[in-house]
């Protein structure tokens, strides 16, 4: 889409800020008025937009302003009602990567107990909700405590929080890393790593698939941006 402003402000909004461009409010694709109430949020969202490009003339994509794109979901779909989100979160910990282990080769098993189960263990430590572990694809039932208890952990977590972590999750493939990542307890890094400990191990022994590349370097980027978002939602 084209650029039509020259300048990015914010102003003060009763629920919190508005990003004014050449002084009038951004509004969301469906029109409503884009209000942010975390100021370092509303600030890096402004930011945003400056480094876009803003100037009359030039061009930009949505892709150019991913926390703009949070933060409208976070309004828009997840505040009203955010039900929906918690349970779609939530019910990642019923196949959570960590609990998928190989059974061969050694070296990968013993990389997967030593780097994963410390976050099962966290998860049990913090929430009071062990998962089981089984081997190969076979799906591992958990228990349904352990289930609810999870769930009431995402629903604990505002709008904002559920935005990115509606992101990491899917990413991990792992709700006990995404919690992890969203109670600081991990950074983006790591997490990415986790995430992607067998398909790394593979590379280590067989060479790199640059396809494979592309795809881990898409998620560790979307991990990095939920990071950023939840964590300037809260300053």
């Amino acid at each position: 889409m084209k650029r039509f402003w020259d300048t990015v402000t914010l102003s003060r909004a009763d629920a919190g800020y508005t990003v004014l461009l050449d002084g009038k409010p951004m509004n969301l694709p469906t029109g409503t008025r884009l209000v942010v109430g975390p100021h370092a949020l509303a600030e890096a969202i402004a930011t945003e937009w400056r480094d876009a490009g803003g100037g009359k003339g030039g061009q930009m994509s949505f892709a150019d302003t991913p926390l703009t794109r949070l933060a409208g979901t976070a309004q828009e779909r997840i505040a009203p009602d955010p039900l929906p989100t918690v349970d779609a979160i939530a019910r990642y910990g019923e196949s959570d990567l960590l609990c998928y282990r190989a059974s061969s080769p050694r070296p990968l098993v013993e990389r997967q107990t030593r780097e994963w189960q410390p976050w099962l263990d966290w998860a049990t430590d913090r929430y009071g909700a062990p998962l089981r572990v089984g081997e190969g694809i076979a799906y591992v039932r958990q228990h349904k405590d352990s289930i609810a208890v999870l769930r009431q952990a995402v629903l604990a977590f505002d709008p904002y929080a559920l935005a990115g972590l509606g992101i990491a999750v899917p990413s991990l493939g792992s709700l006990v890393l995404g919690l992890a990542l969203a109670e600081d307890a991990l950074d983006a890094a790591k997490a990415h790593e986790l995430g992607a400990l067998e398909e790394l191990f593979e590379v280590e022994q067989w060479g790199e698939d640059y396809e494979g590349l592309d795809r881990r370097n898409s998620v560790a980027r979307d991990v990095v941006l939920a990071e950023r978002f939840i964590r300037l939602s809260r300053l």
